[in-house]
């Protein structure tokens, strides 16, 4: 088992910057591959970004790429995602989830384990 609490969401102008964090306890953190989806109201939640155990591997959705950026801290149990350039679109509830297969993965049904969500609101 492992617990997921995410942080960083918040209001912010279009344009500006935010930088979710996602702390991980109970189990090895780099054991797990690690993502970001999100949650806007009204839709369904969506594939965001993922990272490898390692770091060295990232995916993105095209409608982040070049604007957001994952990363994690093994050594702190933490995974990152940093966005940059925010538009109102970007306005969701944002969750880190964890899969323990080995490949990055951008489905839903590959990770086990979720986090709370963080509410991330970009005002135009």
């Amino acid at each position: 088992q492992v617990q997921l609490v995410e942080s960083g969401g918040g209001l912010v102008q279009a344009g500006g910057s935010l930088r979710l964090s996602c702390a991980a306890s109970g189990r090895t953190f780099s054991n797990f591959v690690m993502g970001w989806f999100r949650q806007a109201p009204g839709k369904e939640r969506e594939f965001v970004a993922t990272i490898s155990r390692s770091g060295r591997s990232t995916y993105y959705a095209d409608s982040v790429k070049g604007r957001f950026t994952i990363s994690r801290d093994n050594a702190k149990n933490t995974v990152y995602l940093q966005m940059n350039s925010l538009r109102p679109e970007d306005t969701a509830v944002y969750y880190c989830a964890g899969s323990l297969d080995g490949a990055i993965r951008t489905e839903e049904y590959d990770y086990s384990y979720w986090g709370q969500g963080t509410q991330v609101t970009v005002s135009s």
